[in-house]
């Protein structure tokens, strides 16, 4: 069995070493609950990877939103190179629950848009799980929604090996029976083409293509081949290929639904016109028919997650399968791996909450005849049950909530970094001028242009999206580089644009709430926390306290909070960094130490996310390079002409590729002549 390698440049440092001996020694001795009071910037994720090495178990890590689990999903990937680590999120770009508003009359139907590439690294997710020990999940609260029986997932898996009986068309069929779509095209994940005597799949959770040769009725030969160049990677002898989908039901299972849904149709109609509602009961029966009749001819209908129950044979009110069922169990059924819940304070009460939003919208849908009583069950994980599924848990937060504190058998305080970093120092200015000062908006202008004179970055911090907008757009006008972020924006491009501040692309980042919790942003020398004497959510003594650790991996850090008026939020945030850094001062005293700011490598997990279109301009741009240094020219116009003649044949997909490499071969011949 593959072990947890932890690798690093640097050794557990400040108070890193005594936390991790307290917290392992606390999972030791079956210490169920720990928490980890860390400031920002000590190195939490450090410390959570260490203690990983050290028990040796597989890992989930929740976070309470995609970009920061992203962010974490990268961080462990560069601790535990050689082990599984991967990202679990809501693979929706867009996602729109049906509901209905009886006071309107309105009946919204679910739209969603799934991410390909999200889909395919929550496939491999599940497989990893189910097929080794060495493995760490990062994710969001989706974690706690239903996903399908392990059971069933892992029971359909084809192995495939060289010298395996089977016959090109059982072969076919097989991949059928386990969702994998047939096509002529280009191959994407969950696809699979016959071409002659071979089949060419692409795994649902790989970018890759395996070529199975068929020689009568056995598989002469497996390759491995890459998907964009066609280059062979290798011959293999086997390789286990899971279903392209989550949800796998049997013909068994789908007969037995059936019967089941219709007696739950007909006990629900007799309810319904019981209590005189015979509009409700006509809706339910017209709905659930056709959904019935769908079921039946095509295994499929829109919704069909709403009859999930009946589909699995849990009884109602059973909790539903969700990623924590796809973690390994003790033998007498105990939950045997870590959780590591990061940003505790915000992402606890998350995880509570989803359960009760959910069973709101459900109970007005059934009550009207949009759904049967059963689609209830289709929701995510209450928060006891939550707590029953999950093993030894550690709290990973700068301000843990009541809860942690109350919960946990054992606190662990690192308030010391490795950097010898202290808190940044903390101003209080007005928001309207005064004879010092200009106003809040002129003030952190003139603060923004210092520090990105020294090459730095700044941030602030707005009570609204809308302000987060206006804001960016009036500082371009003055002249700063900036961009905004909120949760409006999707996931990948949330990552972009972090990723991009980092690069100094752009120079200051306005947001709202999404700013403050784990964001690991060393380059964020000043913050300006704007109108922060507005008490509330968004500045209580937990978010300032949060917001201020922002600048806490810089040593030239700096807050400014923008207030008429000192609030008690503001004024216990600004004692506790006090607190911290009369701790941390007096620690580097005594040491000698001399505060760095971080250093981090800038990548984001946005790399493994390219689209294929991408990737392939990229291959050629590589595979031309030499015929474009002998003669650029010569080759554009190649290109161009094998551009017109895919246009020709209706090759669309191949003359936008070609069209996108001639884009940057044109752009590069630009550049070398404004060079000259």
């Amino acid at each position: 069995m593959q072990k947890f390698k932890l690798k690093s440049d640097f050794k557990p440092a400040g108070d890193q070493p005594k936390a991790i001996e307290s917290l392992v020694d606390g999972l030791k001795k079956g210490m169920r609950h720990q928490t980890l009071l860390g400031v920002t910037g000590s190195g939490k994720t450090f410390t959570v990877a260490n203690v990983i090495e050290k028990i040796q178990k597989p890992t989930l890590v929740i976070a309470h939103n995609k970009t920061l689990a992203a962010q974490l999903a990268q961080e462990y990937r560069d601790f535990f190179p050689e082990n599984a680590v991967h990202y679990f999120v809501s693979y929706y770009d867009y996602y729109q629950p049906e509901a209905y508003m009886p006071i309107t009359d309105t009946y919204i139907e679910k739209e969603a848009m799934i991410n390909e590439e999200i889909d395919r690294l929550r496939h491999a997710s599940t497989q990893a799980l189910l097929t080794r020990k060495d493995v760490i999940i990062v994710a969001s609260v989706s974690c706690i929604y239903g996903l399908g029986s392990p059971e069933e997932y892992e029971k359909v898996n084809m192995k495939i090996e060289n010298g395996m009986k089977i016959s090109r068309n059982e072969f076919i069929r097989s991949l059928v029976a386990i969702f994998y779509e047939r096509t002529n095209a280009d191959l994407s994940p969950g696809n699979f083409r016959a071409i002659g005597n071979a089949i060419e799949i692409m795994p649902v959770d790989e970018r890759v293509i395996y070529r199975i040769e068929i020689s009568g009725d056995n598989i002469e030969n497996i390759r491995k081949i890459d998907a964009v160049s066609r280059s062979v990677i290798g011959d293999i002898q086997v390789f286990y290929l899971f279903p392209a989908k989550h949800f796998i039901t049997s013909e068994d299972q789908k007969k037995r639904a059936i019967k089941s849904i219709k007696l739950e149709i007909t006990s629900r109609l007799k309810e319904l016109e019981k209590q005189g509602k015979t509009l409700e009961a006509e809706r339910l029966k017209r709905r659930t028919s056709y959904d019935l009749a769908l079921i039946r001819e095509v295994g499929y209908c829109n919704g069909i997650e709403n009859y999930s129950r009946h589909f699995s044979g849990r009884t109602a009110g059973e909790a539903p399968d969700t990623l924590l069922s796809y973690f390994p169990r003790k033998v007498d059924g105990s939950p045997d791996f870590l959780t590591i819940i990061d940003e505790s304070h915000v992402t606890v009460p998350q995880i509570g909450g989803m359960y009760a939003g959910d069973a709101s919208r459900k109970k007005t849908l059934i009550e009207h005849g949009f759904r049967l009583p059963s689609a209830a069950d289709n929701r995510p994980l209450k928060f006891n049950e939550f707590e029953e599924r999950i093993g030894q848990v550690i709290y990973t937060s700068a301000t843990p909530a009541d809860y942690e504190m109350e919960i946990s058998e054992q606190v662990v305080e690192q308030v010391i970094r490795p950097t010898g970093l202290i808190d940044p120092i903390v101003e209080v200015r007005p928001i309207i001028s005064d004879s010092k000062y200009k106003g809040q908006i002129s003030d952190f202008i003139n603060e923004t242009e210092k520090v990105v004179k020294n090459k730095n970055r700044a941030i602030a911090t707005t009570l609204t999206k809308k302000m987060a907008e206006d804001l960016s757009e009036y500082l371009k006008e003055k002249g700063v580089k900036a961009e905004y972020l909120h949760s409006d924006i999707k996931t990948i491009d949330r990552i972009e644009i972090l990723t991009e501040f980092r690069k100094g692309k752009f120079d200051c980042l306005v947001g709202v709430n999404l700013l403050r919790e784990g964001l690991d942003l060393p380059e964020v020398s000043f913050i300006g926390i704007l109108d922060a004497d507005k008490e509330g959510f968004l500045r209580s003594e937990t978010s300032l306290i949060q917001t201020i650790g922002r600048a806490a991996r810089n040593v030239e850090g700096k807050v400014i909070l923008y207030a008429d008026n000192i609030t008690g939020s503001m004024k216990k945030a600004i004692d506790e960094t006090e607190r911290r850094r009369k701790i941390q001062l007096e620690y580097n005293k005594k040491r000698n130490i001399t505060p760095k700011t971080i250093i981090k490598k800038i990548h984001s997990i946005t790399d493994e996310m390219e689209s294929r279109h991408q990737k392939t301009v990229k291959t050629l741009l590589e595979i031309d390079k030499k015929l474009y240094e002998k003669n650029p020219a010569k080759l554009i116009k190649e290109k161009t002409k094998q551009m017109n003649d895919a246009v020709k044949i209706l090759d669309f997909e191949t003359a936008a590729i070609l069209r996108d490499e001639i884009r940057e071969l044109e752009r590069k011949k630009e550049n070398k002549q404004i060079q000259l």
